[in-house]
């Protein structure tokens, strides 16, 4: 078939608004209308939060899958329903003021660029792109027309991640140097590349799915609906997934801007799947939170974090201190039982399952993944440090925590909402996502030069070694 490079012949003209163009849209009757790209998964999720927002209209539904879109319909009788975004944006585009794009990650550029070029606000599902060149085209565009977007990140805008943000930015361990986080997911595949094809079911349109990237043949549970994020063509592995998550309140905190080296250790690229177990380890220039320059190691894949490292040691568990306490001396227990913050903090001597630890000049700071208080580690032993959190909640008159991801969840969503009304601002804009994906993607095509060391151009956008530039963007499918 046909290729050509979508991005490039998708340039956007600039807006002369001095507003955001839903605001205006949406003036005159009070409600954004919303179109919803994706709506099986992660984006029936993204359906419900954003329709519970009181001022929302759900106007259209599209999907490549029938049987999802005709559950999405059940739900908003009154939306249009379509399979193919394109078409709907040629049918009802002035019915429309904002998009929330909740595809596979190789879709996300496409149906978001062509939302932007008819001047409509966009809710777009992490990783933001699926090739650097896109995100930086989007951070154009959306500033170029100037429309409400926002990633969804959902715990961007929870309490534990705020709070960690504020304590790490008032200094409460210093000047940061170190940054090591992990996630036991995997969104990897080492196996078998597949062999023949199976008939596409009927509920599947597999043109649409496959969307703008290279024609293949369909096999089941390889692609759709939940293998994608471990494939290259489609995905960007647990990296793209759960590292977005996890590296967005360091990134956020430490105002990063994009690495200088990226360097992944990992099994050779077999040109399919990710590999299952990474170590990716970033070197950032300094900000005014950090030393002259930070390191940041990422771990992904079944046992991660793969290594020990004093960074990630935690103080004992309570059953560890009950036996050293054991050999000391009455007087000895005394003393330490005053001084102890053992003894009033419930400690499991093992790091969380998913996580961040920060390591400063005067400490660490362990952030869990999620819905946990960050705790502070000082020699060897947890601080009590809720003064500190006390303060920085007054001083930013933060809510009570919700330890509920359910009622928590729609923040995010209802936040791009009451943007688009005028009434807010969004914090994971376009301008900050790409930032932070475009890290994130770094990391991913370094993957493909297993332990080699790959320097970063970030003026030019390239890289010194060239043959890695050629995986910064791709060529899109006439479909």
């Amino acid at each position: 078939m046909k290729r050509r490079n979508f991005v490039k012949s998708t340039a956007a003209l600039a807006s002369t608004s001095l507003f955001p163009s839903c605001v205006w849209s949406t003036a005159k009757n009070g409600k954004l209308r919303t179109a919803h790209i994706g709506v099986g998964g992660m984006g029936a999720e993204d359906l419900r939060d954003i329709s519970s927002h009181a001022k929302v209209e759900v106007t259209a539904l599209c999907d490549v899958d029938s049987e999802r879109l005709a559950a999405a319909s059940k739900l908003h009788p009154k939306a249009k329903l379509f399979s193919d975004y394109r078409k709907m944006f040629e049918e009802i585009k002035d019915e429309i003021d904002a998009v929330v794009v909740s595809t596979p990650d190789h879709s996300h550029a496409p149906a978001s660029i062509m939302a932007m070029n008819h001047n409509k606000a966009v809710y777009c599902q992490k990783p933001l792109t699926h090739y650097v060149a896109e995100a930086r085209e989007m951070k154009k565009i959306a500033k170029e027309k100037n429309v409400i977007t926002q990633m969804g990140i959902q715990v961007h805008s929870f309490y534990d991640y705020k709070l960690a943000t504020l304590l790490i930015q008032s200094g409460i361990i210093g000047k940061v140097h170190t940054v090591r986080a992990w996630s036991p997911k995997n969104w990897g595949y080492d196996g078998k590349l597949p062999e023949g094809s199976d008939p596409v079911p009927e509920n599947l349109d597999w043109n649409l799915w496959l969307g703008t990237s290279a024609e293949r043949p369909y096999k089941n549970e390889m692609y759709h609906p939940g293998n994608w994020r471990k494939l290259v063509d489609y995905g960007c592995g647990t990296l793209g997934d759960m590292g977005v998550h996890i590296f967005d309140t360091p990134y956020n905190a430490l105002e990063l801007d994009v690495p200088r080296t990226i360097r992944t250790e990992c099994r050779e690229p077999n040109g399919f799947g990710f590999p299952e177990v990474n170590k990716v380890t970033y070197e950032f220039p300094g900000t005014k939170h950090t030393g002259d320059s930070l390191k940041w190691v990422w771990y992904d894949g079944p046992g991660a974090p793969h290594e020990k490292h004093e960074d990630l040691n935690l103080p004992m568990s309570e059953a560890m201190i009950v036996e050293e306490n054991s050999s000391k001396t009455t007087e000895e227990k005394s003393l330490e039982d005053k001084t102890s913050l053992e003894t009033k903090i419930t400690l499991e001597g093992k790091l969380p399952e998913q996580g961040a630890m920060f390591v400063g000049e005067k400490g660490r700071l362990l952030l869990p993944h999620f819905m946990e208080l960050p705790k502070m580690i000082v020699d060897g032993k947890y601080v009590d440090i809720s003064a500190e959190i006390e303060a920085v909640e007054k001083a930013n008159k933060m809510q009570e925590p919700v330890r509920d991801y359910a009622l928590e969840a729609p923040k995010h969503y209802h936040q791009f909402v009451d943007a688009c009304l005028g009434n807010d601002e969004c914090t994971a804009p376009f301008s900050y996502a790409s930032r932070l994906t475009e890290t994130i993607l770094l990391g991913v095509i370094a993957g493909r030069f297993p332990n080699q060391t790959l320097n970063w151009d970030n003026e030019n956008a390239k890289f010194a070694e060239e043959e890695a530039n050629k995986y910064l963007g791709g060529k899109y499918r006439e479909f």
